[in-house]
């Protein structure tokens, strides 16, 4: 399976700004933004070229693709099913990224991170409607309910979990059980409801050339 090896911090450098890939680290002093806030390369450190609309609307579709986790191909897919789907095209590819199994994790403060999501879920850890999913790109509906599995509540981790789901709010279209750890879909995510510092509308302009 083709994953995405290029070290995170320089992806958000090369975006020049935090993507927030390695969760609790990005917000201190040793994310790499702090330390070195320029693109990565030999020439990084010069002045940004200015950049023509073509320009910005890559930029946004490579920040969208490295937030999320996803890579070109499947990336396109959603945006070509959205397309298809009855409704606002951005809205559509906003509930596509936004439903996938691995993000809803995230957005529900399981990990700290959509990396470490993916690797709760591709792991086997977590079940859906009482059944194991180890699919990150599972797309959830209303009325589903997420919950570790029996056994991977023994894990350290998730004995650890209770504290940080303590502190952290999830978004409205998620309810959250912090006691016994179960994560229900209350409805569909919209498009104010997708990663805030995205401008999906201009992804959808850059594949609808």
């Amino acid at each position: 399976m083709a994953r995405n090896i290029f070290p995170q911090c320089k992806q958000c450098r090369r975006e020049g700004e935090k993507l927030f890939l390695k969760g609790e680290r990005c917000y201190t002093s040793k994310c790499a933004m702090v330390k070195r806030n320029f693109p990565p390369g030999a020439h990084g450190n010069k002045s940004r070229s200015k950049i023509t609309g073509y320009g910005i609307q890559l930029r946004e579709k490579q920040k969208a693709k490295r937030i999320y986790g996803i890579l070109e191909k499947q990336f396109r897919n959603y945006f070509l099913k959205a397309s298809r789907q009855a409704g606002n095209n951005i809205e559509n590819f906003a509930r596509l990224l936004e439903t996938r199994l691995d993000n809803v994790i995230y957005r529900a403060g399981f990990a700290a991170s959509r990396k470490l999501a993916r690797q709760l879920v591709s792991h086997g850890h977590l079940q859906v409607n009482d059944r194991r999913c180890d699919v990150p790109s599972y797309h959830v509906k209303t009325g589903d309910k997420i919950v570790p599995k029996a056994q991977a509540l023994k894990n350290k981790y998730f004995q650890e979990l209770g504290k940080a789901l303590e502190k952290h709010g999830s978004p409205s279209w998620i309810e959250l059980d912090k006691k016994n750890y179960i994560i229900t879909i209350k409805a569909l995510p919209r498009l104010v409801d997708a990663q805030q510092n995205l401008t999906l509308q201009l992804v959808v302009e850059f594949y609808s050339r």
